[in-house]
């Protein structure tokens, strides 16, 4: 079979395939740079705050805030998938995460240019020191292809062993909506 992922139900997990190698890695990274820049400057890539600061849980127990969101102004997405990459950084302790979230604005660049990204949720550290991206893709083939390119990148700046970075595909699926806030009582409240 040539790929993970399998036609059948849409509530199959698809898990991660190995890298791409260097240089096709390389390749798509190039792209997604000039595609980024061409978004941003034609205004189709913005920084929404109607999630941040939500917190978010996972089945290990752990949970996330999420600090920023990236949304591309696109058409209706017709095959959605939620893609969650996961990763510990190098030497990152202390203060330095702070550090990490305020420059990993940069790293954009990265991911905002590749095909079918919708929306991704940048997630601050969790308690095991672990960061997540949630990303809302069009077509799991498109959000496993990210993310067989970003693993090269990933490999430069995360610790070494099992575990290191891990990612995973939901097709069919999208990320979390924040609820509508119900008005308190006495304030237009029932």
């Amino acid at each position: 079979m040539d790929g993970s992922i399998k036609p059948a139900g849409r509530a199959e997990v698809v898990y991660e395939r190995p890298p791409l190698p260097y240089l096709a890695a390389l390749r798509a990274l190039a792209g997604c740079f000039v595609t980024t820049a061409r978004l941003l400057w034609h205004r189709r890539m913005h920084l929404p705050a109607a999630r941040v600061g939500m917190r978010l849980s996972f089945a290990d127990g752990t949970s996330a805030r999420v600090y920023r969101e990236t949304a591309v102004d696109r058409g209706a997405t017709l095959d959605p998938c939620v893609l969650v990459v996961e990763f510990r950084l190098r030497a990152v302790r202390g203060r330095g995460h702070a550090a990490f979230r305020w420059e990993s604005v940069l790293n954009t660049a990265l991911f905002g240019g590749f095909p079918g990204l919708v929306t991704k949720l940048w997630l601050a550290h969790d308690e095991r020191g672990r960061y997540r991206g949630l990303y809302e893709w069009d077509g799991p083939r498109l959000a496993e292809d990210y993310a067989r390119a970003l693993w090269r990148v990933l490999a430069l700046v995360s610790v070494r062993g099992p575990g290191c970075a891990a990612t995973c595909c939901w097709p069919g699926r999208r990320p979390a909506r924040r609820p509508a806030r119900k008005p308190a009582k006495g304030r237009g409240g029932a």
